[in-house]
Parts: structure tokens; C-alpha cells; sequence
């Protein structure tokens, strides 16, 4: 597997399994766009080795070892082993290129694990905690990648923990149907207490009024995360702005979805129109065309100055 045919199979398995995402990644400019894949392909591969096998005591014991076994290849190709693995050289080349943090991957990695054995989460406090590993992680990951103004220093890494946190509360509320095939509730315990409804509602797919509210009550955290994330969009390069901020509309509009059809996530999973799907895309093509021409316009020295600072491409043309 060549470096280039990693970076492709990445591509793939982000245009196969996380079409919104995808849809929105092609608004960045084409170098930042496969070091994005490669995130993904990675964190999709280890996800689908957690899923894999069914949820019995003897696929507990082989997808530990298949989690281990990735884990370990991940460490000798960081350190420079050449390991032939379909998604590895892409992800840790860009690892490399953009000096993202050990720390961040190791808390993936953890969460990952963690779904192997639990299945249940007793307060969103101990949700919050998986989904640092889970999602909170994955956005500083993709922080080096996506660039901030050379203003922002630390600023945007709480806002892209935050937006982390928002998309994957709302694929927990998307699929709620799907988790529970798989043994998995993560509608916090307390909650389901507090609005009343029991797993056997959830398994029966009853669509009643206690678990209507119940998604509406953990949509409107989604929402408060999506709200904390937003001073966030204007800290990044101005050539990821439209990327992140169709992102943001994609995935938000999941919720609206899930709003229209009265909060019943059993009946059928949530989708974005295709027609809408578009015009987001649509409303954002200009300003990535436009920033990603600004960037290549501008020599190495204005760069190091710090040209593509917050009046650089103003949020007005985003």
C-alpha cells in the first residue's frame, strides 16, 4: 500500500460511511482535504473494529485483540516501522506533518475501548467523559490541520472540542435504533428515568409522548454544544471556514430533521434532503473558491506574516 493509495482508501471510506462530513470536506483546498480523510479512515477503521463482531462475550474477547492488535501496529509506525496496513501510512503521515498530540490519539483510542465492555451511562457526566475520547479528541486533531489565525493560539481548541461534542451527540440521537442492535443505549440512564421511559420502550420502538421529549431535552444539549462551538468557526484559516461552517449547517440540520418528524427517532433514521444537502454546499462553494484562491496568491513571506489573519477574507463572504 503506497502512501498515495492510503490517502485514497481514506478518501473512500469517508465518501462510504460519513457522507455529510465528505460533502463538506470538499469545500477545503485539495492538500488539506486528504490529511482530513486520513483522519477519518483512521478513527472509521478503529470504530468499525469495536463494531464488528456483535456484542457476545467471545467477540468482546476478539475485537479486544483486534483493538490491541492496531494499536500496536499504530505505535511501530509512528516510530518509524513500515507496517502494511490499508489506512496507517496516510493517517500517520499526517500525524507527523502536523505534529498532532500522541495525547489526543491515546484518548481516542481509550473511548474506543470502552466500548467493548460498557454499554450504559448512568449521568451525562459520564457521557462527557467517553466523548472526550470520542469526539471532543477528534476535534483537536483536526485543529492542526485546518490551521487557526495566527491570533487564535489556544483559543480554538475548546470550540473544536465543543463542535466534537455536538456532532456526536447528534449521531447518538440519530441512531438510536442502530446502537441498540448493537446493545447500546446512550441516552444517559438518569434521563431516561427523569422523562420516564424505560429500555423496553426503546426496544418496542414505541414513538410516545415521555420518549419524544426525552430526544428533544438531548437535542437541546447538542444545540448548547453547537452554540459554545460557533466563536470557534472565525478563529480557523479562512480556506477551512466554509468546510467547518457546512459541517456545522449538515450536521445541525440533522436535528432539524429529527425536530420535524416530532422527535421520533425509531421510525426511520434522520437525513438531510439531498435538495438541501446542496444548497448548503451550494452557499459556501463561493467563499472556499475564493479564500483557497487568496492563499495560493500569497507568497511564503506573507504567510509567516500572518496575511490570512482575521481581515485577511472577511466572515461576511462565509
Amino acid at each position: 500500500m503506497t502512501l498515495t493509495a492510503s490517502y485514497e482508501h481514506c478518501r473512500r471510506l469517508n465518501a462510504r460511511h460519513g457522507r455529510s462530513f465528505y460533502l463538506a470536506t470538499l469545500l477545503l483546498p485539495a492538500w488539506k482535504r486528504r490529511h482530513v480523510h486520513a483522519l477519518y479512515g483512521f478513527t472509521r477503521h478503529v470504530d468499525d473494529i469495536v463494531d464488528a463482531y456483535g456484542n457476545e462475550a467471545t467477540d468482546t474477547e476478539v475485537r479486544a485483540k483486534a483493538l490491541d492488535d492496531v494499536t500496536q501496529r499504530l505505535s511501530a509506525s509512528l516510530e518509524g516501522e513500515v507496517i502494511p496496513d490499508p489506512v496507517l501510512p496516510a493517517f500517520v503521515h499526517t500525524v507527523r506533518s502536523f505534529g498532532i498530540e500522541r495525547s489526543d490519539i491515546d484518548a481516542f483510542l481509550r473511548s474506543m475501548r470502552t466500548d467493548l465492555t460498557v454499554t450504559r451511562y448512568a449521568t451525562y457526566d459520564d457521557l462527557l467523559v467517553y466523548m472526550e475520547g470520542s469526539a471532543a479528541a477528534i476535534g483537536l486533531m483536526m485543529l492542526p490541520v485546518l490551521e487557526t489565525v495566527p491570533s487564535a493560539g489556544r483559543a480554538a481548541r475548546e470550540p473544536a472540542r465543543e463542535l466534537g461534542r455536538a456532532f456526536q451527540l447528534t449521531n447518538f440521537l440519530r441512531d438510536v435504533a442502530e446502537d441498540l442492535e448493537r446493545g447500546r443505549i446512550y441516552l444517559p440512564q438518569e434521563d431516561l428515568a427523569r422523562f420516564g421511559v424505560t429500555e423496553d420502550d426503546l426496544r418496542s420502538g414505541g414513538r410516545t409522548r415521555p420518549l419524544r421529549e426525552l430526544v428533544a431535552f438531548e437535542a437541546g444539549r447538542a444545540r448548547d454544544h453547537y452554540r459554545r462551538a460557533l466563536d470557534g468557526l472565525g478563529l480557523l484559516a479562512p480556506s477551512s471556514r466554509p468546510c467547518i461552517r457546512a459541517a456545522y449547517e449538515l450536521y445541525g440540520g440533522i436535528l432539524d430533521e429529527i425536530a420535524a418528524a416530532d422527535h421520533d427517532v425509531l421510525s426511520a433514521r434522520a437525513r438531510v434532503p439531498r435538495r438541501r444537502r446542496a444548497a448548503i454546499f451550494a452557499r459556501h462553494m463561493l467563499a472556499a473558491s475564493a479564500a483557497g484562491r487568496a492563499e495560493r496568491r500569497l507568497p511564503a513571506r506573507a504567510l509567516e506574516d500572518g496575511a490570512l489573519g482575521d481581515g485577511a477574507l472577511g466572515d461576511g463572504q462565509v
